[in-house]
């Protein structure tokens, strides 16, 4: 079955910096618009950065735009989100997404995501 593992996740200090990484398995990244989201604890799910083929754009929501840079290996059939300037308000579980969408209707308005991983948590805190 179709898997989307997360890793990279743990406890970084405000300032410091994380790399996300989502590994799928039986299922080729290549064709497919791959997303993160992350969910604060009493807040809804929120699409952090998508990227896709399909129009071949990346999405960023504007709370993390000059901070985080999400990036794709098809070879390794991986995608990464790198978190630099990481804030308090950062912390939340981190989920991994798959589906055919446009990167802003994935993340903007979750069109399309037909798979999710386990998430990972996220802390940033001193």
């Amino acid at each position: 079955q179709v898997q989307l593992v997360e890793s990279g996740g743990g406890l970084a200090q405000p300032g410091g910096s994380l790399r996300l990484s989502c590994a799928a398995s039986k299922f080729t990244l290549d064709y497919y618009t791959i997303g993160w989201f992350r969910q604060a604890p009493g807040k809804e799910r929120e699409g952090v950065s998508c990227i896709s083929k399909i129009e071949g754009g990346t999405y960023y929501a504007d709370s993390v735009k000059g901070r985080f840079t999400i990036s794709r290996d098809d070879a390794k059939n991986t995608v990464y989100l790198q978190m630099n300037s990481l804030k308090p308000e950062d912390t939340g579980v981190y989920y991994c997404a798959g589906g055919i969408a446009t990167a802003q209707g994935m993340c903007h308005w979750h069109y399309g995501v037909d798979y999710w991983g386990k998430g990972i948590l996220v802390t940033v805190s001193s």
